[in-house]
């Protein structure tokens, strides 16, 4: 199931079908220089796809993270934790991550950034667990700092995860191209890299903050747009080193069952997407729908964030119209931590303890204990685990 080797060929359509057919995963050995590809057809992407095993992992930062800084930065890098959650997710059945990335731990140590992914891919690859890589985020504190984090405040949801890029560089148009070394040396390093399984470019780049930093974030009429740029710009860059793994970015929000209808940034992702990949947090027969609706667009489908349990999207309803229908899957949240994803959104406002029963998102216990155990056992049914 894992793919091995490369091929010296250089990037064509023609060899990434090939590839999957065959079982190849990547287009050069590290020697040469990339080839710059345009979008797969959809041919290629399906062909990539049925390559595949069923992808069903989770949303993965180590309990001990607080966000992505704390995650990726030097100091506070805690490969212990990642081995033996990663064990965990395996033991469920999980074959992929998603995981999220931040420009700034980047710009503050290029060399220390990449060979500490490196390491976190070695790990990963020891569980046979495959990463989805997310470079850009538009979701919660749009001033991310590096350095040492804030601590969580106390009930509430994601309490210190941060934006990337800052609002200062995604609001200045003409600060988008410094951010250009961060896409293509990143992606260009693992672009023939069997372990990373996709590239996620930008997580709900026009999320406008409703209930946590509304008054200080970017007006929606600045946002999107200025989103809307630099996803354009991220897509050209990442094709620019000829990543051999799909690149995508995901529809979160609007309506998408009418292509004439679409959001000027909906149509930049659903267009530009090699695989098309998806948020929904909502109920069984909503999804079905949403899956109708996006089927339209002849590319195989990733739902790269749902589970809110007192919302009714749960593993129970959700997962299993993922499996039968062949959607990859992850839900949001591995091992209950510092990012206290336990408790919903509207913790924000109340922060109420309550708001974490049931769990909003997560699996684990911070000692590996499933939080319901019918739950890791359907999973189990679900992976052949």
């Amino acid at each position: 199931m894992w793919y091995a080797g490369s091929m010296r060929t250089p990037c064509t359509g023609r060899a990434l079908v090939l590839g999957a057919i065959l079982g190849f995963f990547g287009c050069g050995d590290g020697d040469s220089k990339p080839t710059p590809r345009e979008r797969w057809s959809a041919v290629e992407a399906e062909a990539w796809y049925a390559g595949q095993p069923w992808i069903v992992g989770a949303n993965f930062v180590p309990s001990t993270a607080v966000n992505q800084l704390e995650m990726w930065q030097a100091d506070t890098y805690d490969e212990p934790t990642i081995d033996r959650e990663l064990g965990w997710a395996a033991d469920l059945g999980f074959n992929t991550m998603r995981v999220f990335l931040h420009d700034l731990v980047y710009e503050a140590d290029p060399g220390g950034f990449l060979d500490r992914i490196d390491r976190f891919l070695a790990v990963a690859d020891r569980h046979e667990i495959r990463i989805m890589f997310v470079l850009f985020d538009g979701v919660w504190n749009p001033f991310p700092v590096a350095g040492p984090q804030p601590d969580p405040i106390e009930h509430v949801h994601n309490s210190q995860w941060v934006q990337s890029p800052g609002a200062e560089i995604l609001g200045d148009l003409e600060r988008h191209d410094e951010l250009e070394p961060y896409v293509t040396e990143v992606i260009g390093r693992f672009q023939s890299d069997r372990r990373v399984l996709a590239w996620d470019l930008f997580n709900e780049p026009d999320n406008p903050n409703l209930i946590s930093y509304l008054e200080v974030e970017l007006p929606a009429a600045v946002k999107a747009p200025a989103a809307e740029a630099l996803l354009r710009k991220a897509f050209a860059w990442a094709r620019s080193v000829g990543p051999t793994q799909p690149i995508t970015a995901g529809v979160w929000q609007g309506e998408w069952e009418d292509p004439a209808a679409l959001s000027p940034l909906n149509q930049l992702m659903l267009s530009e997407s090699d695989v098309v990949s998806f948020h929904s947090y909502a109920r069984a027969e909503v999804v079905a729908e949403l899956l109708t609706d996006l089927r339209q667009y002849g590319r195989p489908l990733l739902c790269t964030e749902y589970l809110a349990r007192s919302g009714g999207s749960t593993f129970q309803t959700i997962l299993p119209i993922f499996e039968a229908e062949g959607v990859g899957a992850y839900n949001w949240g591995l091992v209950s931590g510092r990012t206290q994803t336990i408790y919903s959104w509207i913790s924000w406002v109340t922060m109420d303890p309550a708001a974490a029963d049931p769990w909003f998102h997560d699996v684990f216990y911070p000692d590996g204990t499933p939080y319901d155990p019918e739950e890791a056992a359907l999973i189990r049914q679900l992976t052949d685990r």
